[in-house]
């Protein structure tokens, strides 16, 4: 059992180098989707067509295909088709196409919290002579924040474990250095820490969202 544990804990900083990637990942795209997805939102809700069937087929596009294609696509087959969008760096590219992935899912989210605030609020709005712009910025927006955080916690989690895909582009994330470890040791063993490692870090961000919640309930 100590000889178990010995082995363990040398596992313990690859697979906590792994999960500075997953965390740094996951945090930098859903930070830069969210800021996407709110154009993307206003977007499909635009009455110009234009800005409104680019909106629709953009998040039809990213929710319809498959985030390991996207990730392939962005690191593989970009530089067939234009060598300038080369992308050597590997967390880069990954950021590239969770962000864009995250950002489609977003957009719906953020469309729905937004719609599903009372029409009065937009006729107040006017008469109180806001522009469109200055309506959506200081009214509704802030009132679909609160409406946002479930759903947003949810795709959060979602996004912290299909960071495990990365490892298919060599990106050594905790699934990475996971493989990593059993290559070099032979111990499958290393599963567990590395899926404890998981739990940690969900039931932590979790919690996060949880109390924000609570915080800045629709109902409080």
């Amino acid at each position: 059992m100590e000889t178990l544990k010995t082995v363990i804990f040398s596992w313990t900083p690859q697979l906590l180098l792994g999960a500075r990637v997953t965390i740094g990942l996951t945090v930098t795209s859903v930070g830069a989707g969210l800021i996407l997805s709110l154009f993307l939102a206003l977007g499909k809700m635009s009455k110009n067509y234009v800005i409104n069937k680019l909106s629709s087929a953009y998040v039809f596009f990213f929710r319809g295909t498959p985030l390991l294609m996207q990730l392939f696509f962005v690191y593989y087959a970009l530089p067939m088709v234009a060598p300038v969008l080369t992308i050597n760096n590997r967390f880069l590219a990954a950021f590239i196409a969770y962000t864009l992935n995250c950002a489609a899912y977003c957009a719906e989210i953020i469309r729905a919290a937004i719609q599903s605030i009372d029409k009065g609020q937009f006729e107040a709005s006017r008469v109180l002579g806001l522009s469109y712009g200055q309506t959506m910025r200081l009214v509704i927006i802030p009132q679909s924040i609160r409406r946002l955080i479930p759903p947003v916690g949810n795709e959060f989690i979602m996004m912290l474990k299909d960071a495990s895909l990365v490892s298919m582009i060599a990106l050594v994330d905790i699934t990475k250095a996971t493989r990593n470890i059993e290559g070099s040791t032979r111990s499958a063993l290393v599963y567990i820490p590395a899926m404890i490692l998981y739990l940690i870090i969900t039931a932590v961000f979790s919690y996060c969202f949880h109390k924000l919640e609570k915080k800045y309930s629709v109902y409080e």
